[in-house]
């Protein structure tokens, strides 16, 4: 793009560059994966005649979405050979995210693994619709269907994850505010003071994908994951430090063991307590996670 940095064709993508990186980023979980979706679709912007362009913001989501649905079918064979649970990659997002609520928890890693759930159709039917308010007949010429077809798709997807987002609505005050009591329990090592920020039936997803160390299958029961946390995340020897900082649109924490970044969790939280962990340690995972990134989504 570097060679035409003054054309319309690439102001215009630029333009647009982190709404498209968004919507690929949501059907994928990976931030490696939107970019290379973000390629594609400038090659392919690349070659169209704007003169013929209604709508550029549109015609680009509708590029986007093609590559991503076409890329998502082919990660999901991936995630078949997986090792241990897989988790979508974390990404440090600006504060103005968080802000915005309905962002913020689309961007949650709770949701993500909620349409993680979802055929590729749907998913991308739910994200295009939902999340970014794209007409029924856009999103029919994104997935080759009818309007009619992806009305049906949308509803059905919606009913999905509704039966399965967090019962109640949690602010991000509420979920800083478990956060920070969790954090206080880790540095103390203390399994009570876990177990008083620990919802009874709460699940704990640790993501190595083989590298690193992690848990191989989801813990389940505050009992059970207090006694991981407390006995050291999994008895990975070290010191560990934990640092707050804002992931996917939610509170976080950066752990670092003998002062080298380690890997992110973030947390589901429901009525004061926290329902969902998920550790991703998988370095592969954590590229685009460093102190000095930031990304500004939408």
């Amino acid at each position: 793009m570097s060679d035409n940095a003054t054309t319309p064709a690439t102001d215009s993508f630029l333009a647009h560059r982190n709404l498209l990186f968004t919507v690929a980023y949501e059907m994928l979980g990976s931030a490696a994966d939107a970019e290379d979706v973000l390629q594609e679709t400038w090659l392919r912007w690349a070659e169209v005649d704007l003169s013929t362009v209604l709508d550029e913001r549109a015609y680009l989501v509708r590029i986007t979405s093609r590559q991503a649905l076409n890329r998502l079918r082919s990660l999901n064979r991936r995630k078949e050979s997986y090792v241990g649970p897989w988790l979508p990659e974390p990404l440090l997002t600006a504060p103005d995210v968080a802000e915005d609520i309905e962002l913020a928890e689309s961007l949650s890693t709770a949701l993500m693994l909620v349409l993680e759930t979802l055929s590729p159709t749907e998913r991308a039917v739910f994200v295009l619709r939902e999340v970014f308010d794209v007409s029924y007949d856009e999103i029919a010429a994104s997935v080759d269907k009818t309007p009619a077809a992806v009305r049906q798709i949308a509803h059905r997807a919606r009913q999905h994850v509704d039966a399965r987002r967090p019962r109640s609505t949690v602010t991000r005050s509420q979920t800083k505010a478990a956060l920070e009591s969790f954090q206080r329990a880790l540095e103390t090592g203390d399994p009570q003071n876990l177990l008083d920020i620990l919802a009874p039936d709460v699940v704990l997803l640790a993501d190595g994908g083989g590298i690193k160390r992690a848990t191989a299958r989801p813990i389940l029961g505050s009992d059970k994951v207090a006694r991981y946390l407390a006995g050291g995340l999994g008895k990975v020897a070290g010191r560990y430090l934990f640092v707050d900082t804002v992931v996917n649109g939610q509170p976080a924490l950066a752990i670092h063991l003998d002062d080298e970044f380690d890997g992110i969790m973030t947390l589901r939280v429901e009525e004061g307590r926290i329902t969902g962990l998920y550790f991703v340690r998988n370095p592969e995972k954590l590229t685009h996670v460093d102190s000095e990134t930031q990304f500004t989504l939408r």
